[in-house]
């Protein structure tokens, strides 16, 4: 799932996602008061723009050069930074962001786990990180041998690698808010919302 893997995928249509906010950043930023934000996986740039709106000001990094310019020419009220980065390679500003959100976003398991420690490092002192992604028994019948789950970090994990500095808020799987993208299978979120200390 490199910089090519997603061009492509972006590039099969014009929109690849609906263009709607994640009903899980809904649920569990829209009583977070603004600050600085960082939308990992921003894709087409609906949770950026939702967050730009509530007056948070967001660096939306993809890996996709075709789905950061899909999103800028959306727009983003002046409150968006639109980068291009890949987090296995480049670990975003530590203790920048208030809320850091990484929603559906398939980032590679790592012996070290130094991107997954990169991004928790990311999250200020007293802000919230935001991870959430498809509940596995979707995942897996929904694509049986043709993906391995286990290449990626899923959120039980990410809870599991946090240290006593942090406070987990909500460690659940629920069914999802938003319909599943056709032809998914994706019925239930993995949500972890953790707030780091002051």
């Amino acid at each position: 799932m490199d910089a090519q893997f997603w061009d492509e995928r972006y590039a099969t249509r014009d929109q690849l996602f609906s263009g709607n906010v994640n009903g899980v950043l809904v649920s569990e930023a829209a009583d977070l008061p603004p600050g600085q934000a960082l939308d990992i996986g921003c894709g087409e740039g609906a949770d950026a723009r939702w967050l730009a709106g509530r007056g948070w000001q967001v660096t939306a990094i993809d890996i996709s050069e075709v789905a950061l310019r899909r999103a800028a020419a959306a727009g983003g009220d002046g409150r968006v930074a639109w980068m291009r980065a890949d987090l296995t390679v480049t670990p975003p500003p530590a203790g920048a962001f208030d809320l850091v959100s990484a929603l559906y976003f398939p980032l590679p398991r790592q012996r070290d786990h130094r991107a997954l420690r990169g991004l928790l490092a990311a999250v200020a002192r007293g802000g919230t990180l935001l991870f959430a992604g498809h509940d596995l028994a979707d995942l897996v019948a929904h694509h049986g041998g043709d993906f391995d789950p286990g290449d990626f970090y899923l959120p039980g994990e990410v809870g599991a690698l946090l240290g006593e500095e942090w406070t987990i808020v909500v460690d659940e799987t629920r069914p999802r808010v938003d319909p599943a993208p056709a032809g998914t299978g994706h019925a239930h979120d993995v949500v972890l919302r953790a707030q780091r200390g002051r």
